[in-house]
C-alpha cells in the first residue's frame, strides 16, 4: 500500500497549531446589550469550571477572569488535542453610570451572564418644566400671591 503526502496539509497544520498555541489569555467572546435599567453581559466560557471564574471591580474597570484547565490522562497518547486549556481575561470600563454594588453573575451551560444595574443617577428622568402662570395655578386658594389687587 502506498502513502502519499500531502505537504501543502502538513503546512496548514502546522500553522494552525502555532496559532492556536499562543501564550497570553484567551480571549472570551461577549455580547452586550442594554434592557430597561441594567446592562446584560453574557460570555462564552465552555468547559471553565465555575469555581475557577473569578469578577471583580476595581473603580470603573470590571475584570473577568476564568481558567481551564487541561484533563490529566497518565499514560495516554494524544492523537488530536484540540481544544485550548489556559487563561480567559476580559476587561471592560463601566464609567460611573453602573451600580457596581449589585452586579450579579451566573454560569450555566459554559455560558456566564452579568445583570449590571444603572445606578439611579444615571437612569432618566422626566423633568417638569415650570412657568409662571403653570406656578399661580399650583398655588392653593387663599395664597396672598394669588390674591389680584
Amino acid at each position: 500500500m502506498t502513502t502519499s503526502s500531502d505537504p501543502f496539509g502538513e503546512l496548514d497544520r502546522l500553522a494552525s497549531s502555532l496559532l492556536q498555541a499562543r501564550p497570553g489569555p484567551r480571549l472570551m467572546p461577549v455580547d452586550l446589550y442594554r434592557e430597561a435599567d441594567r446592562y446584560i453581559l453574557t460570555a462564552d466560557l465552555p468547559g471553565v469550571e465555575p469555581e475557577s471564574v473569578d469578577i471583580d471591580v476595581d473603580g470603573q474597570l470590571l475584570t473577568i477572569r476564568a481558567q481551564r484547565t487541561a484533563p490529566r490522562t497518565e499514560g495516554a497518547k494524544w492523537l488530536v488535542q484540540e481544544r485550548p486549556a489556559g487563561t480567559y481575561l476580559r476587561q471592560f470600563s463601566i464609567g460611573e453610570g453602573v451600580d457596581s454594588a449589585n452586579i450579579s453573575a451566573s454560569y450555566d451551560n459554559g455560558v456566564l451572564s452579568l445583570v449590571i444595574p444603572v445606578s439611579e443617577k444615571a437612569k432618566p428622568r422626566k423633568i417638569h418644566v415650570l412657568s409662571q402662570h403653570s406656578t399661580q395655578e399650583q398655588r392653593p386658594a387663599g395664597d396672598p400671591s394669588t390674591s389680584q389687587s
